[in-house]
């Protein structure tokens, strides 16, 4: 038997990179999929194709996972039209990087709402239909800039340590509710965005990894796989750093 077989799974921020991977991976394991996109519309359209052709139900909802009540919008139309939820996966985030002298208010604020606000608005509408199940795993994509910090990213930091505090929180809140709350730190990830850069630059950072290599969408998607199965079912309000030994 598949491990997400029968389950169904909302990924927010999924029409690329770690998001993508995710839900074509849940899909792998017999999880129906619901995901959101916000302006890569033709990747969403892409990507509920290719789940489908996985055999199981998916659908993109373009949403904006930072406004609260396009948030309780969303899950409601997801239970509507997939009868249940089972898994949330909070992946929607983006960086506006600067140093603190130069960084705005705006692109404070930006990163704020979008990663760690965002978390707030998908949990607290999809509690209401985990507590009626007595069952539901939340997973919130962290990063290790948010155990370590970063130079010229105190506001990404900032989200995503915001984020695994969040985590232990609803963990503890919700755990007497079959309700389970993690967190994946992921480390140097490369997708679509690190294409961007030099090879000069990446292979520094390989070379600075343990395992010497960066990882890959895949990696992390295994590792929520594991959170949002039975195989996790004893484990709430931890942070798995997926990162090669970065940290």
């Amino acid at each position: 038997m598949k491990l997400l077989e029968g389950k169904t799974a909302l990924i927010t921020g999924a029409s690329k990179g770690i998001g993508r991977g995710i839900a074509l991976k849940f899909a792998e394991q017999g999880a129906n999929v619901a995901f959101t996109y916000l302006s890569s519309v033709e990747q969403g359209e892409t990507l509920e194709k290719e789940l489908s052709g996985l055999g199981v139900k998916a659908k993109g909802y373009r949403s904006d996972a930072s406004d609260y009540e396009a948030a309780n919008q969303l899950v409601t139309q997801i239970v509507e039209d997939f009868g249940q939820l089972d898994v949330l996966v909070n992946n929607a985030g983006i960086t506006m990087d600067n140093l603190l002298l130069r960084m705005t208010e705006e692109m404070w604020d930006q990163v704020i709402n979008i990663n760690l606000k965002s978390c707030f608005n998908t949990v607290k509408a999809s509690c209401r239909t985990f507590m009626k199940q007595r069952s539901g795993s939340i997973i919130n994509i962290t990063s290790v800039v948010g155990l370590k910090g970063n130079a010229g990213q105190a506001n990404y930091a900032a989200s995503k340590a915001g984020i695994i505090g969040f985590t232990k929180s609803v963990a503890l809140e919700f755990g007497s509710r079959g309700i389970r709350s993690n967190a994946i730190a992921p480390g140097f990830i490369e997708t679509e965005m690190t294409e961007k850069l030099d090879e000069a630059t990446v292979q520094g950072w390989r070379d600075a990894i343990p395992l010497k290599r960066g990882g890959h969408p895949n990696d992390v998607a295994d590792c929520a796989v594991f959170l949002a199965s039975e195989m996790s079912s004893y484990i709430t309000g931890q942070v798995l750093s997926v990162d090669g030994g970065m940290t």
